[in-house]
């Protein structure tokens, strides 16, 4: 085996972690050790001639037409302040109980990972509203960041997530089925989370109490919040999600529903402003540009490493792993969950993931599993100190006064659940 695959894949990994921008340092990348290689007599530049038809290709990938739909439908949302006036209602329909308030954020945080299927935004847009109103109300520092952190996160694995369409291109598996099989996963954080957060109210009265009598809503005046708060975008979900999972749309289609239902919400609710519209299509659009640049800088990268049998590199190392598909398992997902500190979601989808599809496919991993096995993996590590994303992103809207180290330890039993629950997936995901 050449030294050439092994260079160009950690050349890019080194070009990565110095900071440079990832989309241009895997295009550059390919590029200079395509030059180098031709200059060596080891590569043939006419492969190159093939990357404008791929990129051509992926411009008109009708799959990842639906990442701009979703982008939108939760912008859409959180801009026109839905998202804000879903988390006051859940709050007030379970705060008279102790740990209701939690409960009712991880449930919200749910909802907006259904409708964003961004990361990013529901952890903020929950630190924003839900943080000042927990501690307000004499919640522990520690449990109110724990459960807005690992709440936001589930944006990651509950359908409509960016990440699973961008896993079902990548791994050339159907969205649909990554949907319907990510459902129960998320369901199962979801529940774990409330439990926990439920068990410890009862132990301990002090760390969550309930909302002071002053602040409760009963009646016709909570039958209105409910009707109008939560009733629309809940519904929005369930169109959404259910044309899918009954084979009416495809997710791109269903998108694409989601986005006008969004707008449609926020001008019944008179939120659909100008200003609105045009930070949520600014969101979108950024967050897309970024996906289609590092789409084109792999592309490039993929073509000239496989000039050098890097794939045939990789592969030879992931199948001769001892234990087989457990092995390969154990592996993938440990190197997964490390980069999942350094670099985010999608330029680990678009370096890594195509890598390991072969060698799954020879070892007989069922690629649906596989792809939610990493979901939940790259859930994790972005929960886990001291580099986890959605920590940074909490950090950026959490008082001063509250040290970072309240932070790393509210999400370490959390952080617990998901490793039992990833832990059953691999299990799950071993071919029998």
């Amino acid at each position: 085996m050449n030294f050439w695959g092994p260079a160009m894949f950690f050349a890019v990994l080194a070009m990565i972690f110095t900071g440079y921008p990832v989309a241009f340092a895997l295009g550059g990348t390919a590029l200079i050790f395509a030059l180098i290689g031709s200059a060596a007599g080891v590569f043939d530049i006419p492969l190159l001639f093939a990357l404008p038809e791929r990129t051509f290709g992926t411009m008109s990938n009708f799959t990842l037409l639906a990442v701009p739909f979703f982008i939108f439908m939760g912008t859409v949302l959180e801009k026109s302040k839905l998202a804000e006036q879903l988390l006051e209602t859940i709050g007030v329909l379970f705060g008279r109980f102790r740990g209701g308030l939690a409960i009712g954020v991880i449930f919200v945080g749910a909802l907006l990972a259904a409708a964003t299927g961004v990361v990013g935004a529901s952890v903020t847009a929950m630190g924003l509203i839900s943080l000042p109103v927990m501690l307000r109300n004499g919640y522990k520092p520690e449990i109110s960041l724990g459960v807005i952190s690992a709440s936001g996160t589930l944006g990651q694995i509950i359908p409509p997530s960016i990440v699973l369409i961008v896993l079902g291109d990548q791994m050339g598996v159907s969205v649909g089925d990554l949907f319907r099989a990510a459902l129960l996963p998320g369901l199962v954080l979801t529940g774990a989370y409330a439990v926990y957060v439920g068990g410890l109210s009862f132990v301990n009265k002090e760390v969550c109490p309930a909302l002071p009598v002053e602040m409760r809503v009963t009646g016709f005046e909570l039958l209105k919040r409910v009707v109008l708060s939560l009733l629309p975008p809940l519904t929005l979900i369930v169109v959404v999600l259910g044309s899918i999972f009954a084979g009416v749309a495809t997710p791109t289609e269903a998108g694409a529903l989601g986005s006008v239902g969004a707008m449609v919400l926020a001008a019944m609710n008179r939120s659909l402003g100008y200003t609105a519209l045009r930070d949520a299509m600014e969101e979108t659009s950024r967050l897309t540009i970024m996906v289609i640049f590092l789409l084109i800088g792999s592309t490039a990268f993929a073509l000239v490493f496989r000039g050098f049998d890097g794939d045939l590199w990789i592969e030879g190392m992931l199948t001769g792993i001892p234990g087989g598909a457990f092995g390969f398992l154990l592996v993938v997902n440990l190197v997964v969950f490390l980069l999942g500190f350094f670099i985010d979601f999608f330029e680990i989808a678009f370096i890594i993931v195509p890598l390991i599809v072969p060698a799954a496919q020879i070892l007989g991993v069922d690629l649906t599993w596989l792809g939610i096995v990493l979901a939940v993996n790259l859930q994790t590590s972005f929960l886990t100190p001291p580099f986890g994303f959605s920590l940074f992103y909490l950090r950026g809207v959490t008082p001063d006064r509250i040290p970072t180290t309240s932070i790393y330890r509210g999400v370490i039993p959390f952080i617990v659940i998901q490793l039992v629950v990833l832990g059953s997936l691999i299990w799950i995901a071993v071919p029998r």
